[in-house]
């Protein structure tokens, strides 16, 4: 463990109760496999599970795992047409798990994230059963005004060129505020707690998981 992760745990206790005071549950782990293992223990067998675009999901291989197992999986993807996205939206908000990953997280425990179409900020909201979050430590800011700082000029960036959007930010690497067709930024939402206790649940590790 280097020095920045060896700080960063220690402001674990910290974050976890600043999370809990949100009515937000949060698990720290040592790294993605015990993770990973840990959330498959969370969910039974049978569960309807479908998610958010997230890299994060994937990088600490949960994505994998849940692929391989007794789950019931809705993937977005499947759906094509307009049409068939709306009616996959329909069973999406009635999941019982949804996963994703957050833009960025403060320390004291606010959620920020920016969206394009916004079905992932509208699940997180409101919908599925629980929300699983997997959070790793390069997301953490001090400040909401940070956590949009990082998503303008690191995450939506980074998301533009992985889905080749025709956006200013795709070639200059900085937001531009700007009114693209493809912009991702369409939908800014601050999370300060959950209306329902332990609704959501925030799993972190001590690795950049992510954009």
């Amino acid at each position: 463990m280097n020095n920045l992760q060896a700080a960063f745990q220690a402001a674990i206790p910290n974050i976890i109760k600043n999370l809990a005071v949100r009515n937000i549950e949060a698990f720290y782990y040592d790294d993605s496999e015990a993770m990973v293992k840990d959330i498959l223990t969370k969910i039974p067998s049978g569960s309807s599970i479908t998610w958010g675009g997230a890299e994060s999901i994937i990088e600490c291989g949960l994505m994998d795992a849940i692929q391989n197992g007794s789950y019931v999986l809705l993937d977005r993807a499947a759906a094509k047409t307009p049409e068939e996205k709306r009616k996959f939206f329909a069973k999406a908000v009635m999941a019982d798990v949804f996963l994703m990953s957050t833009n960025a997280i403060t320390y004291q425990g606010e959620l920020i994230n920016i969206d394009g179409n916004g079905n992932r900020l509208a699940c997180l909201m409101q919908g599925p059963k629980e929300v699983f979050i997997i959070v790793g430590m390069n997301k953490f800011v001090g400040s909401i005004e940070e956590g949009i700082h990082r998503i303008e000029n690191v995450a939506a960036p980074a998301n533009v060129q992985r889905l080749h959007r025709d956006t200013p930010c795709h070639t200059s690497g900085r937001c531009a505020h700007c009114f693209s067709a493809e912009s991702v930024c369409s939908h800014t939402v601050i999370t300060r707690r959950s209306g329902q206790p332990g609704r959501i649940k925030i799993f972190i590790v001590p690795e950049n998981l992510g954009y």
